[in-house]
C-alpha cells in the first residue's frame, strides 16, 4: 500500500545549522554547567534577553557599517510593521535589558554572564554556524584596569575548566573619544597612501571604518598594515597608564600576553581594552574568546555615563576542541535497569516497581509492549544496561524478581530494598 505521504518533498536542515542529537546534547549541558559553576566563582549572576530585539538597537550600538548590521544581520518586519532582528550578538541586549530593568540602581559593579543563541548570515567554516551558541560575560560600573584585569582572568579561568591548553592572550588599546581622532587621522592618510595595494574592501572600509583594515587577513593587505603606525604610540595619557597598569596586573598574576597593535574588534562600541585568546590547536581560525571595554555604549543607549568591559566566547568551537583531544569527558547518565515482563499484570507490575527505582535515582526503563525475556534480553544487550530484571507471574504473587547481571552473567532472586542496594552498591562502577 502506498503511504499518503510518498512523493513529498525531502525536508533537510538549513545550511549553517547544526542538530545536536542525545549524547552530543548532554554534552552541551554538562559543559554549560561548568561554565555556570565557573562564573560564580566570581561573583558573576546569570541573565536571559529574548532572541528578538529591535533592528535599531544593533544599528545604534554595533554600528551601521560593520559586517555584522550591514551584511550578516537576520531581521524582518513583523505584524506590526516593526523592525526585528534576531540577536547577532549579546552585549547590546544585556547593556538594554540593564537599562530597561534598572539594573544601573544595583551595588557596582554588577557582573552578569549569558549563555545564549545567536543568529549571523556569514559563510559556515569548521566551528563556526549561522545559527551558534555563546558564553558572553559583562561588568559594569568601573573603569579600573583591575576590571580589565579580572575578566581576563575570568576567561582564562573558563577555559582552563574546560581542559583548554596553549593559550595565547592578545592585548591591545584602541584608546577613547580624545585620542582616537588623531590616530585615525594619521592611519586613513597611511591607508590612502597604500591604496592601490590594499583590496577592494579594505579600500571602503579606509574612509567609513578604517580601524577595521587593521583586521584583514588578507596577505596583500597584512604586507601593508606591517608598516602602519600603531595606535599605542598616539594614546593620551589616561589611556597609557590604563593600558600599562593592567599589563602590570597580568604581569603579577603570571597570565602571559603579548601585546598586538593589530588587534581590533568588530563592533564600534569598544575603547581602550581590546582582547583575544586563542589555542594553537585550531589553526589559522584559533580565536576562541575576544572582548574589550565599551565604556560608552550605555550612554549611548540612552543611559548614564557607566564605564564597562566584557568578553564574549562561541561554544561550538570549544566543544570541537574538547571533542577532538578528550580534554574533559561529560559521560551521560545511562540506564541501569532494564525490566522484562510478559504484559497484562506484569506489565502493570513493572511499571510500579519501575517508579520505586526512579523514586531512589535509579535510572530505569520497562519494556512497554510485553515481549518478554527474549526481546528484552536483546534490547538491554544491544543498549548495554549492565541489568534485566524479569517481571512474571510467579514474581508479582512473591514480591521476589530476578535480576540478571548481565556484565557478570549471573543472577539472583531479591525483593525490592535488596536489589535497590545491590545496583546502587555498583553504581560508582556504571
Amino acid at each position: 500500500m502506498n503511504s499518503p505521504y510518498n512523493g513529498f518533498m525531502k525536508f533537510t536542515r538549513l545550511i549553517g545549522t547544526k542538530d545536536i542529537l542525545p549524547g552530543e546534547s548532554y554534552q552541551w549541558i554538562a559543559l554549560q554547567n561548568r561554565l555556570r559553576e565557573a562564573s560564580a566563582h566570581f561573583g558573576y549572576r546569570e541573565i536571559i534577553t529574548p532572541m528578538i530585539e529591535m533592528t535599531h538597537l544593533f544599528i545604534h550600538s554595533v554600528g551601521d557599517v560593520t559586517d555584522i548590521v550591514s551584511k550578516e544581520m537576520y531581521h524582518f518586519r513583523d505584524k506590526g510593521d516593526r523592525e526585528i532582528t534576531l540577536k547577532p550578538e549579546g552585549t547590546s541586549s544585556v547593556v538594554r535589558a540593564y537599562l530597561e530593568n534598572h539594573l544601573t540602581d544595583w551595588t557596582k559593579p554588577v557582573k552578569l554572564y549569558y549563555l545564549d543563541r545567536y543568529f549571523r548570515y556569514e559563510k559556515p567554516q569548521k566551528g563556526r554556524y549561522r545559527e551558534f551558541h555563546q558564553y558572553g560575560a559583562e561588568c559594569f560600573g568601573s573603569e579600573s584596569p583591575a576590571v580589565d584585569t579580572e575578566m581576563i582572568q575570568l576567561a582564562f579561568h573558563l577555559l582552563q575548566c574546560m581542559g583548554m591548553k596553549e593559550l595565547v592572550l592578545q592585548l591591545n588599546s584602541i584608546g577613547c573619544p580624545a585620542c582616537r581622532p588623531r590616530y585615525r587621522e594619521i592611519l586613513v592618510s597611511f591607508l590612502t597612501a597604500h591604496e592601490l595595494a590594499l583590496c577592494p574592501e579594505c579600500r571602503n572600509r579606509t574612509d567609513k571604518n578604517p580601524l577595521r583594515v587593521l583586521d584583514c587577513k588578507k596577505e596583500t593587505c597584512q604586507k601593508v598594515l606591517a608598516e602602519a603606525p600603531a595606535i599605542v604610540e598616539y594614546l593620551c595619557s589616561d589611556c597609557a597608564v590604563h593600558f600599562l597598569t593592567l599589563q602590570k596586573y597580568l604581569q603579577a598574576l603570571s597570565l602571559p600576553f603579548q601585546c598586538n597593535p593589530r588587534l581590533v574588534r568588530g563592533f564600534d562600541y569598544y575603547n581602550r581594552t581590546v582582547f583575544e585568546i586563542s589555542s594553537t590547536s585550531l589553526g589559522s581560525q584559533s580565536a576562541l574568546l575576544g572582548g574589550g571595554r565599551y565604556d560608552y555604549l550605555v550612554e549611548m543607549l540612552g543611559g548614564p555615563s557607566t564605564p564597562a568591559v566584557g568578553f564574549a566566547m562561541g561554544l561550538e568551537r570549544a566543544m570541537m576542541i574538547i571533542q577532538e583531544t578528550n580534554s574533559i569527558l561529560f559521560h551521560e547518565p545511562s540506564t541501569k535497569i532494564w525490566i522484562a515482563n510478559f504484559g497484562g499484570e506484569t506489565l502493570h507490575e513493572s511499571l510500579t516497581v519501575a517508579d520505586s527505582l526512579r523514586r531512589v535515582d535509579v535510572n530505569t526503563e520497562v519494556d512497554l509492549e510485553g515481549k518478554g525475556i527474549k526481546k528484552s534480553l536483546e534490547i538491554a544487550l544491544k543498549k548495554e544496561i549492565p541489568y534485566l530484571l524479569i517481571i512474571g507471574e510467579d514474581e508479582i504473587k512473591s514480591q521476589q524478581y530476578t535480576l540478571k547481571d548481565l556484565q557478570l552473567k549471573s543472577q539472583q532472586t531479591m525483593g525490592l530494598s535488596d536489589i535497590i542496594h545491590t545496583v546502587k552498591a555498583r553504581y560508582a562502577s556504571l
